[in-house]
């Protein structure tokens, strides 16, 4: 490529989309090339900061990268965003510069600055490892790092980014991103939603001549590709020195869906930074300053660093999650059933699946499974799942469990941002697996013949995991302060999250459910939702889920439950509503055997959506001596409070749904909304304020895994979890959920909560289901019901006039408009939570003129 091309630093042109002209200013450094050379940077100007943020940008991009950041600081906070010469409006010096020099520009910048006291550094793409290389030189004044979509290694076995391999193509370099502006504009389109005109513009303005974009190529051309690189050396040094950082604060903000900086190249920055901050943002890509919000990010995360506030210490010694199986190790009694179409298939007692839990932990021990690496489970529930899933517990290995009820696109997309490092799974999941290139060493549950092992990748089966573990030695078993598992949220509102889980909260958790329900080794568990049957052996009691649609709680007869209760005996039922309503529904297939086994259950359980009273008591009719129970929760915390059909039906109707006293050991109290729907901070435990339910209890969330800045949101303040749901505390300490926090109608007189509308609304003869939604901006919306009829409309269509009528009176509200569908869409794991914000879009979309399409 031509060289020699030079030209002075200039200011950037006036009216750049975000930029301010103050922040721009040029800095010559003499001791640079023995001539001098002059950087263009942007610099708040902050006079003694309490700590300045040195924000590095990679290529092909400029200082403009980090606007919002500068727009953002407050007022103790200098940030300073460079140029690198021959970059932006940096001086072109007409050298090459390579990764070596490039930190030496750096370091030379900065001690012209005078730059003082603590520096955190933040940096993106090529900009990492320049960073970083002056962070390794300035470690007494290092106070953090900040690294977005970058890479300081390439992962042995791994094929450097195909885009890169492109554009170092024989023949394509220098016509790519020299000779046009091919790369300065394709770099611009790795954004999820394409930047504005303007932004775009801004980005591309210091590049507009082939003289301008020379170290744009420069830089392509110096990523080592191998060894014999001449920047292959300088970035190895980069890299092995991190194991100096290891204490420094660390941030890693991350776009998923970037085809350049893979997850690949975010796992390798965890491993050298194991005591980072992470948040994966969901389908951000390359460019994840544009995408996502981490200005506030950044600023939020520095704002803590200094954060000294004590999360209460929790000092109950627990039984381990396998405790139970220890105690029951010579128990012939069963421990775990099977059911098929036809009734009872495999079982296994409790003194059989402790030895094969012990077998198998130190089988996957041996096999290499290490603690603290992450197995995802794709089994269906039964004994297999159970043996993985507490032998994964007692070795330490860290349980990922995204079931089936997230459907294959929301599977895939928990699992590759829990990147396990191992996934056992059934052979139609390990061919999923393989199809959709999930990430993890697959090993099979089940006989393969040598050929299907071979075709679908597998490194090896459950039973020669087993054969491993034979008359070995049991590793050493996981602390309380250790990660469990790894669960993940419905994704009713919004992508599943990972919600991660410490041995001693799974623990608490445990014991929760056991006081508030009284059970006790006599129980029996029959669960119509797989995660809650897995707890059984932690309980000590024996457990079986009904023969069903994993993926389709709905789909529950009760004959199928009823056969599952008459197996086990059962004294204890847990079951999703729109299981109960299928159960009562086909209530009268049941056998007189099975309705004697049915009045032998003592307690019944629903819950993944509010329960109506009306399912409860249709329900007690099939289970005629169990006492309807009502948890309420969420993934990240269960159980938050209870309520029995009876206390329900003493509470009466009120603005939401009731459910009960919070439980014992844990505290919930509201956090006011103020006029715009907005929690005020300040939490309340008085009667009738409406805001966000927020918790605290031993058995709450460790955090959201690898989403910093949900966590951090989640736990104001520490220890505490904002469930996001809206609800309030009546006189006598009972709680109610009044909706989501998100789903909350913001009109002109204030919020509106969905949850008592929509009740008001099925109260009406012929309606199943309804939704209240706003539809226009926060602050003027005005209320839409949205319902579903006992007789199924043929098409979505407005409600006829009688009907709006009926709607509007039922309701303490004004209702702008009525609208009726077949079905109201709701989620896939509980087949219960109406999904209000795509029926918000839906009905939004109708009454600004479009015409009524498929809900």
């Amino acid at each position: 490529m031509n060289r020699g091309v030079t030209a002075p630093a200039t200011l950037p042109p006036a009216g750049l989309s975000g930029l301010d002209p103050a922040w721009s200013r040029l800095v010559t450094v003499p001791s640079l090339d023995g001539l001098g050379r002059t950087f263009h940077l942007l610099d708040n100007g902050v006079v003694d900061p309490e700590v300045t943020l040195l924000c590095v940008h990679g290529n092909p991009s400029w200082s403009y990268l980090w606007r919002d950041i500068l727009a953002k600081a407050d007022p103790n906070t200098r940030v300073i965003a460079v140029d690198h010469l021959d970059m932006g409006y940096s001086e072109r010096t007409g050298t090459v510069r390579r990764l070596q020099r490039r930190i030496d520009d750096l370091g030379a910048l900065t001690e012209e600055l005078g730059l003082s006291g603590p520096v955190i550094t933040v940096a993106h793409d090529w900009g990492g490892p320049i960073s970083l290389g002056w962070a390794l030189r300035h470690r007494d004044q290092l106070a953090g790092v900040v690294l977005a979509n970058t890479a300081v290694h390439q992962p042995a076995g791994a094929k450097a980014p195909r885009l890169i391999r492109l554009a170092r193509s024989r023949g394509v370099l220098e016509r790519v991103t020299v000779r046009t502006a091919t790369f300065v504009r394709g770099a611009l389109e790795l954004s999820r939603r394409r930047p504005t005109a303007a932004v775009r513009e801004a980005y591309r303005a210091p590049y507009r001549t082939v003289e301008r974009r020379m170290a744009v190529g420069g830089f392509v051309e110096d990523i080592p590709l191998d060894e014999s690189h001449p920047s292959y050396v300088a970035l190895a040094e980069v890299a092995d020195g991190l194991e100096q950082l290891r204490d420094v604060p660390a941030l890693l903000l991350w776009g998923s869906s970037d085809p350049v900086f893979s997850d690949l190249y975010l796992h390798d920055l965890e491993a050298r930074f194991p005591h980072a901050q992470v948040h994966r943002f969901a389908g951000a890509r390359h460019y994840v300053t544009e995408d996502a919000d981490i200005a506030t990010a950044v600023h939020t995360w520095i704002g803590g660093l200094n954060d000294s506030t004590a999360i209460p210490a929790e000092l109950t010694s627990r039984e381990p999650l396998w405790g139970a199986l220890d105690r029951r190790t010579a128990d012939d009694e069963v421990a775990v059933i099977e059911m098929t179409a036809t009734g009872a298939g495999r079982s296994v007692t409790f003194a059989e699946l402790d030895l094969d839990v012990r077998q198998v932990a130190a089988g996957l021990y041996e096999s290499g499974v290490r603690a603290g690496d992450r197995v995802a489970l794709l089994v269906p529930p039964g004994i297999d799942l159970t043996v993985c899933l507490y032998a994964c517990w007692r070795m330490g290995a860290v349980t990922v469990v995204a079931d089936a009820g997230l459907g294959l696109r929301g599977m895939g997309q928990a699992l590759e941002s829990a990147a396990p490092q191992y996934l056992i799974g059934v052979t139609k999941a390990l061919a999923v697996a393989r199809t959709m290139r999930w990430p993890g060493r697959r090993i099979a549950v089940g006989e393969l013949t040598p050929v299907l092992q071979k075709s679908l990748g597998v490194w090896a089966t459950l039973d020669e995991v087993r054969r491993r573990g034979e008359f070995k030695t049991a590793p050493p078993s996981p602390g309380p302060d250790d990660v469990a598992a790894v669960v993940f949220t419905s994704g009713a509102t919004g992508p599943a999250k990972g919600v991660r889980y410490l041995h001693r909260q799974a623990q608490a958790q445990r014991d929760a459910l056991v006081r508030v329900y009284s059970i006790s080794r006599d129980d029996r568990l029959v669960a119509a939702f797989a995660p809650f049957a897995l707890y059984g052996p932690a309980m000590g009691i024996p457990s079986v889920v009904p023969d069903m649609e994993v993926t389709s709680p709905g789909s529950l007869s009760a004959v199928a439950l009823g056969a599952a209760v008459s197996e086990l005996a059962a004294t204890l039922v847990f079951a999703s509503p729109a299981a109960l309503r299928n159960v009562s529904a086909t209530s009268g297939q049941l056998t007189p055997a099975q309705r004697e086994a049915m009045s032998q259950v003592r307690l019944l359980m629903s819950a993944g959506a509010p329960v109506s009273s009306s399912v409860l008591r249709r329900a007690a009719e099939v289970l005629p001596n169990a006492e309807p129970h009502t948890p309420y929760g969420m993934t990240e915390v269960l159980p938050v409070a209870d309520i029995s059909l009876a206390e329900i039906e003493a509470a009466g109707v009120g603005n939401g749904v009731c459910v009960g006293h919070p439980v014992a050991g844990v505290s919930a109290a509201i956090d006011e909304l103020d006029v715009m729907g907005r929690p005020i901070g300040t939490f309340s435990t008085e009667p009738d304020v409406t805001g966000e339910v927020v918790i605290q209890a031993a058995h709450v969330k460790d955090a959201y895994d690898r989403l910093w800045v949900t966590q951090h949101a989640s736990a104001q303040p520490a220890s505490w979890h904002r469930s996001g749901d809206v609800g309030h505390l009546d006189k006598d300490g009972r709680l109610w959920i009044e909706g989501r926090l998100v789903h909350t109608i913001v009109g002109p007189a204030g919020p509106i909560t969905p949850v008592a509308v929509e009740h008001a609304v099925e109260s009406i003869p012929g309606i199943d289901l309804a939704a209240a939604v706003g539809i226009g901006p926060a602050g003027t919306q005005q209320v839409a019901v949205v319902v579903a009829t006992s007789r199924p409309a043929p098409r979505p269509a407005l409600a006829s006039e009688a009907l709006s009528d009926q709607v509007r009176s039922a309701v303490g509200v004004d209702v702008a408009a009525v609208l009726v569908a077949p079905a109201l869409p709701v989620d896939k794991r509980h087949n219960s939570k109406i999904d209000r914000g795509r029926i918000a879009s839906w009905a939004s979309a109708i009454l600004a003129g479009g015409r009524i399409g498929k809900l």
